[in-house]
């Protein structure tokens, strides 16, 4: 099972360790196009601070990133299951899941970025500031970029087993599965039961928690069904929709009751 993930606006501080290595991360055939991003990303964000701003869209109080982004080169580096905070890491609890289930998390989760394109929670990244919906004056818009740079990275990375999609629409933009992947995939909506609305914590909180419960479980869906029957036997309420053509993804909505 591949589980795909949004990164979080908010990270944690970047580490006091060893520098960031390109070419140790995870998906070695997207080191170019992180290359690319990198590059071009700090050269902005060590030349003019008001450009830099907004170039990536930030507010005058977020202007220390851009101070950060100009030293992603040296800035020490850490896991980024470390990096990446806010609802739903904090739901998934990485650092507090067992052996076993950490071991799965390791293996199974792919977090979506603006700047590495997709990494593996394990893989050493330093802090940084970069979403999806950015456009570089040379590269342009970074999910154009990423979905050129994917387009065969990514079916590698999926194999022949479940893909489980819980990306917004901004990252889910970077890869769109195709073919017979698309046929395995299955995305994920959290609907507040009564109202029959998504309600955007809340929708966080729970995809982290469904996560967390699949490793945790030792779960281990092939395909989309079997990924219905395995939230239904973990608690879930789940309505799903099988593809109406040859090529898309499966649709589940997650209906519970109380929103926190």
């Amino acid at each position: 099972m591949l589980v795909l993930l949004p990164p979080s606006e908010g990270k944690a501080a970047s580490g006091r360790g060893a520098a960031l290595e390109l070419e140790s991360l995870s998906l070695p055939g997207l080191t170019a196009a992180r290359e690319a991003v990198l590059t071009e990303l700090v050269d902005l964000c060590a030349g003019d601070e008001d450009k830099a701003r907004e170039v990536l869209g930030l507010s005058e109080g977020l202007r220390g990133e851009v101070a950060k982004n100009a030293e992603l080169r040296t800035a020490g580096a850490r896991p980024a299951g470390e990096v990446y905070t806010g609802v739903l890491y904090d739901a998934l609890g990485l650092a507090s899941l067992d052996a076993a289930a950490e071991r799965r998390a390791a293996s199974s989760l792919l977090v979506f970025s603006g700047l590495w394109g997709a990494v593996r929670i394990t893989d050493r990244i330093p802090s940084y500031r970069c979403s999806m919906g950015v456009k570089l004056p040379g590269l342009g818009a970074l999910s154009a970029h990423w979905r050129a740079a994917t387009a065969s990275v990514l079916p590698e990375a999926a194999g022949d087993g479940l893909v489980l999609d819980l990306r917004s629409a901004a990252y889910a933009a970077a890869w769109k599965p195709k073919g017979e992947v698309a046929a395995r995939t299955a995305t994920v909506r959290v609907l507040h039961a009564p109202t029959r609305k998504v309600v955007s914590h809340f929708n966080k909180a729970t995809k982290g928690r469904i996560v967390r419960s699949l490793l945790t479980a030792g779960a281990a869906p092939e395909d989309p069904a079997g990924l219905v029957e395995a939230l239904r036997d973990l608690g879930y309420e789940v309505e799903a929709a099988a593809p109406v053509r040859a090529g898309t993804a499966w649709s589940l909505d997650v209906l519970v009751d109380e929103v926190h």
